[in-house]
């Protein structure tokens, strides 16, 4: 990106959202693989309290 020191605070967050969009349309995110969070740990049988877990 060029340089925006010299630019209004209004056309440097202009600049910046249009080179953001730029961006994202040349190279997408990819599919996820994997469900988001399925790493986390899950807390069984909640009702036990505290000894539990």
């Amino acid at each position: 990106m060029a340089d925006t020191s010299k630019l209004s605070k209004e056309d440097r967050k202009k600049a910046k959202r249009a080179v953001r969009k730029k961006k994202k349309a040349e190279k997408p995110l990819g599919k996820r693989t994997v469900p988001r969070g399925s790493a986390k740990r899950k807390v069984k049988k909640m009702v036990r309290g505290q000894s539990k877990r």
